[in-house]
């Protein structure tokens, strides 16, 4: 018996990974994220499985449901929004599982920020602008963030900002930014991308709450900010640049893989 962690992507159903989809369909088990999880991921499950909307439900409750299907010997797809590696409260389900003794694995999804970038049609690391994304959130109730995590920190490395679970601060979001980024850096507000009913509002650091406020966007969207959101006036990568020496390209005369290497 095994406890299959499965990210189900930013909420299309058709963004799961096929692994993860596989997974579902195998488990007689299903725990979802019910608030977050597109009811049409459950159709992958089998037509007999044992479905469990973890919403209403605490982590014990959780961890017992585990238990329960484990000393029946059935797996189990738990089965989260997005990925896993972020903000998904699966740490402290492992870490139950490894003390209880119950086998498990972690298959990734799709994470929210891609598909935000997605539905923009942005690259958000452009050659000579920008080449870090930092994702990050401000304080809520359920996580505090450490002192030296701050949005104020982060904007003065002049990187692409992906913020989540704030817009419904995003005067204080705005006001930080502003001080590093400049009122008129482009900055996006993404509310449940890649789903039916998304909406994205394109607007700027200096006009952030008010877009929030006008299109009353809920806590689960995601802020974008950086100048590759829009920038035309970028550089070309040299990947592809006709002179570039690479291993699968070799150029000049003494080229740092010779033709021939390339499987080497």
């Amino acid at each position: 018996m095994t406890v299959h962690f499965i990210g189900a992507g930013p909420g299309a159903a058709d963004l799961i990974t096929v692994r993860g989809r596989d997974l579902l369909a195998s488990c007689p088990v299903c725990l979802y994220a019910g608030s977050l999880v597109p009811a049409q991921l459950l159709a992958h499950c089998p037509k007999d499985a044992r479905l469990v909307n973890t919403a209403p439900l605490s982590l014990e409750e959780i961890v017992a449901e585990m238990q329960a299907a484990y000393a029946q010997g059935q797996d189990v797809a738990r089965l989260h929004s997005g990925d896993l590696s972020i903000w998904s409260a699966m740490g402290e389900q492992l870490r139950s599982l490894r003390e209880l003794g119950i086998p498990y694995t972690v298959t990734p999804g799709v994470p929210a920020f891609s598909a935000v970038a997605a539905a923009l049609e942005a690259e958000l690391t452009l050659p000579g602008s920008c080449q870090s994304v930092v994702l990050t959130r401000t304080s809520g109730r359920a996580s505090s963030m450490p002192s030296g995590e701050t949005l104020a920190a982060f904007a003065a490395t002049g990187a692409v900002l992906a913020i989540h679970l704030s817009v419904h601060v995003a005067e204080e979001v705005q006001q930080e930014l502003a001080k590093h980024y400049g009122a008129v850096c482009p900055a996006a507000i993404v509310w449940r991308a890649s789903w039916p009913d998304e909406l994205i509002v394109r607007t700027r650091v200096g006009e952030l709450a008010a877009a929030a406020q006008s299109n009353a966007l809920q806590r689960s969207a995601l802020i974008l900010v950086g100048p590759t959101l829009s920038q035309q006036d970028f550089g070309l990568s040299r990947l592809y640049a006709h002179d570039y020496d690479r291993r699968y390209r070799p150029r000049g005369d003494e080229p740092r893989f010779p033709a021939g290497t390339e499987g080497a």
